[in-house]
């Protein structure tokens, strides 16, 4: 039988489940923990079932809760996604804009953006989530994600929205000057180097270099390993090796003289950042405009590389 408050607490349960907390759940639905707590004991007691299971420091669905995200979760995003498409109808685009991106697709990338894109669409507020790995943003409640080249999986579509990425490899002048400075890709062997684990993989990354106009992966060695681009780049700085990094990211340690270059033929332009967001078929207004907008960017500095270059 359908009851009249079969709804009631169905919200605070998506976004509790989505977040994996009371505390970031209160936090998007603009309400206090204890409303949020409240909501889902209501909804509990009425099922007959615990939905969650609690501690102090963690929060998971229990096999009920599970069966029940299942079962209606989509129905309830494509319950949000309507009644924000009619909200739309105002056409002013208002509200948060979830996004998953990297710390290097942040440097090089958008945050020469942001204050622009703040000015366009002053209600629009950006929520950043930094993330080096691969971010499933369905599973994370984000509206979009940022990647290095085109690889999406099916259902996602992808938008290009800044030209190729060079990469660098960096130094300080003091370890250079203490150990050298490599002229070919085989000095690299005796050179300490800064590693870099991928987060969405566990693997130490191997450098991807170019030999004599031939792509190649090379195994280094180094006394740091990082998850980090930002810790990278200060471990750079102090000397304590080489490290790769997107050079949109060394911009102003390499225009200050903290960082120097060394064996630019060796290193490839990788593909631009692009965004990604669920198929759907309607976006919401507040993604359409970022899309416009950072596309239109993209647009406007391939016409002035190009005036520049006549």
């Amino acid at each position: 039988m359908v009851r009249i408050d079969q709804l009631d607490g169905l919200v605070a349960f998506r976004c509790v489940a989505d977040a994996r907390s009371f505390t970031t759940a209160a936090a998007r639905l603009e309400v206090s923990p204890q409303a949020v707590s409240q909501a889902i004991k209501s909804l509990e007691a009425r099922l007959g079932v615990r939905l969650f299971h609690r501690t102090t420091r963690s929060v998971s669905l229990s096999e009920a809760g599970e069966r029940l995200w299942a079962r209606a979760g989509p129905a309830l995003t494509d319950l949000f996604e309507a009644t924000e498409s009619v909200q739309e109808f105002r056409n002013r685009p208002v509200g948060v804009l979830r996004l998953g991106i990297s710390r290097p697709a942040f440097t090089s990338w958008l945050q020469s953006a942001l204050a622009d894109f703040h000015a366009a669409f002053p209600e629009i507020r950006l929520e950043l989530s930094f993330d080096d790995g691969f971010v499933d943003i369905v599973a994370q409640g984000l509206d979009c994600g940022v990647r290095l080249g085109d690889a999406v999986a099916q259902d996602m579509v992808s938008v290009k929205v800044s030209a190729s990425e060079p990469v660098a490899i960096v130094g300080s002048p003091d370890y250079l000057k203490r150990r050298g400075v490599p002229r070919k890709l085989a000095d690299l062997a005796w050179h300490d180097c800064i590693l870099f684990r991928l987060p969405s993989t566990g693997t130490v990354y191997r450098w991807e270099l170019v030999d004599d106009g031939k792509a190649v992966e090379m195994e280094v060695a180094g006394p740091v390993i990082v998850n980090d681009t930002a810790a990278m780049l200060d471990c750079a700085r102090a000397g304590l090796g080489l490290a790769y990094v997107l050079e949109g990211t060394a911009t102003e340690p390499l225009r200050s003289g903290a960082l120097v270059k060394v064996l630019p033929s060796a290193v490839p332009v990788l593909p631009g950042f692009h965004l990604y967001y669920p198929s759907r078929r309607q976006l919401p207004l507040k993604l359409r405009c970022f899309i416009d907008f950072m596309t239109e960017r993209l647009r406007q500095k391939a016409r002035t590389r190009a005036r520049r270059a006549n």
